[in-house]
């Protein structure tokens, strides 16, 4: 049996706005686009489904973005606690968290200065702070400290 990662969704409420969140403050690419429509309402479990979708690629992840025109989306965009059943957080490792936190503010994101920790190894000390996207998903920002050289 053969099982491959392709993809993780995250609906959001504003597709034009996440695709530049993600792209411009993460790095993310646009590798496809695609319309969906009421032949996907069984897989999805929602009547009347018609959504936009849009594939973004970073370091060999990919996430689709999934803007949904119809039945529209639910929630309201609070963060969810971190020991709630489910996924809970995207984590990029970064080498400059509060150049990144900068840019994720700068393009409709938060950054919850309450969870950043610092904690020393060594010389060198690990960083992290949590950040969400336009829509309350959890991104955990982390500096490792100086990447090995090839």
């Amino acid at each position: 049996m053969s099982v491959t990662v392709s993809h993780l969704g995250v609906c959001v409420s504003d597709l034009d706005l996440s695709q530049r969140f993600y792209c411009e403050a993460l790095g993310f690419e646009q590798v496809a686009a695609h319309e969906v429509g009421e032949e996907f309402s069984g897989l999805m479990e929602l009547d009347g489904v018609r959504l936009r979708s849009r594939m973004i690629a970073k370091d060999g992840v990919t996430l689709e973005l999934l803007g949904y025109d119809a039945p529209g989306t639910t929630g309201d965009g609070t963060r969810r606690p971190m020991n709630g059943l489910g996924l809970t957080h995207l984590c990029l490792r970064v080498d400059d968290v509060e150049a990144t936190a900068a840019a994720i503010e700068a393009l409709g994101g938060s950054v919850v200065r309450s969870t950043r920790t610092t904690i020393p190894i060594g010389a060198t000390s690990l960083e992290f702070l949590y950040c969400t996207d336009p829509d309350g998903v959890r991104i955990e920002l982390m500096d490792l400290g100086p990447r090995p050289t090839d």
